[in-house]
C-alpha cells in the first residue's frame, strides 16, 4: 500500500512495466516473497523500455501497452480527485470485451506520476501498464483462481524497509531480513498485512518497482478492495469487482493493469 507515514508530532512497439521495466517476455510470480522470477531489464534505468514483441491498444481512452500472448486487462481511467473508473477486459478472436466495469475505483491521494518520477510514501499512483502478478488475501485459497496465491498469516509483512534486501516483498517477521520492529512513524516502516483486513480480503500485486526494486521509489503497490477513501498509492476498486479479477486472471493470458489519466 505505500502508506501515508504520520509523523509522531502531527510507446513502433511499447513499454510493458513489470517491475518497472521490462522486455517482452517478461513475467514475474513470486508468492514467497524471498525469489523473484526475473525475466527482466535493470528497473532502475527507466520506465519506458520498448519490447519488440509488445503492442499498444486503447481501451476506454487508457493506453495499454500489451505483451505479445496479452489476452487480459485491468484498465483504469482516472475521472477526478481519487475517484477512477475500473474495468476489466478479455481478449478473443473478435477482439477486446468488458466483463466487469466499476466507477467506484480509486487511486492515491497524492493523485498520479510517471512510474520513473515516483517517490515512496508520497501517496502517488504511477502511471503506466504494468503485469498483474500473483495474488494474497485473507481467504483460502479457491479452487477458480489461477494466480498464485498467498493466504495472509499472523506476522507477514509487506517489506518497506530501505535497507532490506526484501524491499517490495511479502515476507514474515519470523524470517527476519527486514526491521518490522519500527514504527509508522519511521519512514523504513513495513506494512503489517493483518492490520488491513478489509483492503487486503483480496490483492493482486501490482509489478511496479517489483522486478529490480529501486530503493525509495515505492513498495506495496496492488490493486485491492475499496478502504474509506483513498489509497496511499495502489489502485482500489469495489469488493465485487476485484472477487471478479480473482476468478478471472490467468498467467497464461500475461494480465496487465493499465493506469491512465
Amino acid at each position: 500500500m505505500d502508506r501515508l507515514r504520520v509523523p509522531v508530532t502531527a510507446v513502433l512497439a511499447v513499454l510493458v512495466v513489470l517491475g518497472l521495466a521490462a522486455p517482452a517476455n517478461a513475467l514475474v510470480r513470486d508468492p514467497g516473497g524471498d525469489v523473484a522470477l526475473l525475466r527482466t531489464a535493470d528497473s532502475a534505468t527507466t520506465a519506458t523500455t520498448t519490447a519488440a514483441a509488445a503492442t499498444t491498444v486503447t481501451l476506454d481512452g487508457v493506453t495499454v501497452g500489451l505483451p505479445a500472448a496479452g489476452r487480459q486487462v485491468v484498465t483504469v481511467n482516472h475521472t477526478t480527485g481519487h475517484e477512477a473508473r475500473v474495468t476489466l477486459w478479455q481478449r478473443d478472436q473478435q477482439g477486446w470485451h468488458v466483463l466487469a466495469r466499476s466507477r467506484d475505483g480509486r487511486i492515491g491521494y497524492g493523485g498520479l506520476v510517471p512510474a520513473r518520477q515516483r517517490r515512496q510514501a508520497t501517496g502517488t499512483t504511477p502511471l503506466g501498464t504494468f503485469g498483474l502478478l500473483w495474488a494474497f488475501g485473507t481467504h483460502p485459497r479457491a479452487d477458480s483462481w489461477h494466480l498464485d496465491y498467498r493466504m495472509v498469516r499472523a506476522g507477514d509483512y509487506w517489506v518497506e524497509d530501505n535497507g532490506s534486501a526484501y524491499y517490495n516483498r511479502y515476507r514474515n517477521k519470523a524470517e527476519g531480513g527486514f526491521r518490522w520492529w519500527l514504527p509508522l512513524s519511521d519512514a523504513n516502516s513495513s506494512e503489517r498485512l493483518r492490520h488491513y483486513p478489509t483492503q487486503y480480503e483480496y490483492s493482486v500485486v501490482i509489478g511496479f518497482n517489483y522486478a529490480t526494486p529501486v530503493r525509495h521509489r515505492g513498495a506495496g503497490i496492488f490493486l485491492h478492495v475499496n478502504g474509506r477513501g483513498a489509497t496511499a498509492g495502489c489502485v482500489s476498486a469495489p469488493r465485487w469487482f476485484i472477487q471478479r479479477v480473482m476468478a478471472t486472471l490467468d498467467p497464461a493470458q500475461e494480465p496487465v493493469i493499465a493506469i491512465g489519466r
